[in-house]
């Protein structure tokens, strides 16, 4: 290996073999970042992933709720709650559901900024309102619906105002 013709560089010769630290160009990830404001931008699949994590997880509560509601009149009849939920399919596929959503999150964190990703669970309010009161056929009134607006108000609020 050869070595700058700079007398003054006082740097070891890099032994043969042994590859530099810095990452090849085509290996270095670009800066998602929008040239005229600095702020970062979320790619759509990004986007899409973290729409999914939410969601999912909000499927998921609706079934676990579903399934216990299920469970819980088995248990009237039958005996144990615990053995009603844990042979309840729609306790089990919740929980899978879950899983996933689960999955779908750590994957989201690994690509978005927890201070973006984070308050988009307030989608999941929203969602989770909605199905519960048309899936679920509970109640909802008018102040828990505009505590959920507020919220999502929030989210929106934070993601358009990130530096």
């Amino acid at each position: 290996m050869s070595r700058s013709s700079d007398p003054a560089d006082t740097r070891p010769a890099r032994p043969a073999g042994r590859l530099p630290l810095s990452p090849a160009p085509h290996a270095v990830r670009r800066d998602s970042r929008d040239d005229t404001t600095g702020r970062r931008r979320l790619s759509v699949a990004s986007m899409l992933l973290l729409l999914f994590a939410v969601a999912s997880a909000a499927v998921g509560q609706v079934m676990l709720k579903h399934g216990m509601q299920v469970a819980t009149s088995r248990a009237a009849q039958r005996g144990s709650l615990v053995i009603s939920a844990a042979t309840s399919p729609w306790v089990l596929l919740g929980l899978l559901v879950f899983a996933i959503s689960a999955i779908a999150w750590l994957a989201t964190l690994s690509r978005v900024p927890l201070s973006v990703a984070y308050p988009f669970n307030a989608l999941g309010y929203l969602g989770i309102l909605t199905a519960s009161i048309l899936i679920l056929h509970e109640r909802a009134n008018v102040l828990t619906w505009a505590g959920s607006l507020l919220v999502v108000s929030g989210l929106i609020i934070v993601v358009l105002a990130r530096p």
